[in-house]
């Protein structure tokens, strides 16, 4: 058995399952061609969110560590030394167990890294990058002190949704090119589907944002740029923004010419327009509390999605009725 299946059996099957939650019902419709490179970058991208989201380790010692994680992903440094500070200091803080296997597991996906071939070594190297300084970068603005702070423009936040996770619809597009070339309409040019993957990606982080505000203004961060008396007006009209940049996301789905890898890039989308229309029939005490979608809903939407994504206008048409829902 070579290295690389050893990685991927050992790595992306029950571990990948128990912290990818939704996204893995993406993951494991992908063609197998993406299949491993994107399972892999979500693993290495969810063990950076890790390390950024462990609150009870000090800032600096994160900021640290995210920083020597950014060097091994460039290949420089020493993979043993971060490995074995991730058991010391970040497993025990974790309440979640598969959590505290993904650190455990660390230099095992540095590993699997390195068996990638270059065109999909470059693009997990780069949207790598990207996730870890949109991190480091969260960690700065917002320190763990009490106070409620937040983003300072508009600007601030799309640069904020592109890094982690604007650049994922990037990564994607680059991937599918290098990788499985005829899986994308070739009417339309790789910089166009970057483009709609790019605001499809900002679009599914915004929902995050939008509805976690309740939690994340009890602790002490507002992603809003706005004064605390506007924050509902301005939740509105970024839901409005969330909208317009899933509307591209739709545009990308329906130029994937790979069926299952339309159904794959589908699902998010489908996902994230029924949350949206959720949001947005709920009251402002229930989106403080959290606004999420159903197990039902799920499996509606998976079943529906199978069907639907045969053609471009059956898409669409799932998606507006998702988004009226």
């Amino acid at each position: 058995m070579s290295d690389e299946s050893h990685h991927e059996r050992e790595l992306g099957g029950q571990l990948l399952a128990s912290v990818s939650r939704s996204f893995y019902l993406t993951l494991k419709a992908l063609p197998k061609e993406l299949r491993e490179p994107i399972s892999l970058a979500y693993l290495l991208a969810r063990t950076a969110d890790t390390i950024a989201d462990t609150a009870s380790v000090d800032a600096a010692i994160r900021l640290d560590c995210l920083e020597r994680y950014r060097a091994l992903v460039r290949g420089t440094g020493d993979v043993q030394s971060l490995a074995n500070m991730l058991i010391r200091q970040f497993c025990p803080q974790q309440s979640d167990d598969a959590e505290r296997r993904l650190m455990e597991k660390f230099a095992d996906g540095i590993a699997w890294m390195r068996t990638m071939q270059p065109a999909p070594l470059a693009a997990i190297q780069s949207v790598l990058e990207h996730i870890i300084d949109g991190q480091m970068l969260d960690i700065r603005r917002f320190p763990s002190d009490g106070q409620l702070r937040r983003l300072a423009s508009a600007k601030e936040l799309d640069e904020y949704t592109w890094l982690v996770a604007g650049c994922v619809g990037e990564f994607w597009t680059q991937l599918c090119a290098s990788e499985l070339p005829a899986s994308l309409d070739p009417a339309v040019s790789t910089a166009q589907m970057q483009e709609w993957g790019a605001r499809m990606g900002k679009g599914l982080q915004l929902i995050n944002i939008l509805r976690d505000i309740g939690e994340d203004t009890r602790d002490g961060r507002c992603y809003l740029p706005c004064q605390p008396e506007d924050i509902q007006t301005e939740w509105s009209l970024w839901l409005q923004t969330c909208t317009e940049h899933l509307e591209c996301g739709l545009r990308y789905v329906q130029h994937v010419a790979h069926g299952k890898l339309r159904y794959a890039t589908a699902l998010p989308l489908l996902l994230g327009i029924q949350t949206v229309a959720k949001m947005r029939t709920s009251t402002w005490d229930k989106i403080q509390q959290g606004v999420k979608i159903s197990r039902l809903d799920v499996a509606s939407i998976l079943a529906q999605a199978a069907i639907a994504c045969r053609s471009a206008g059956a898409m669409e048409k799932l998606y507006r009725k998702l988004a009226e829902a």
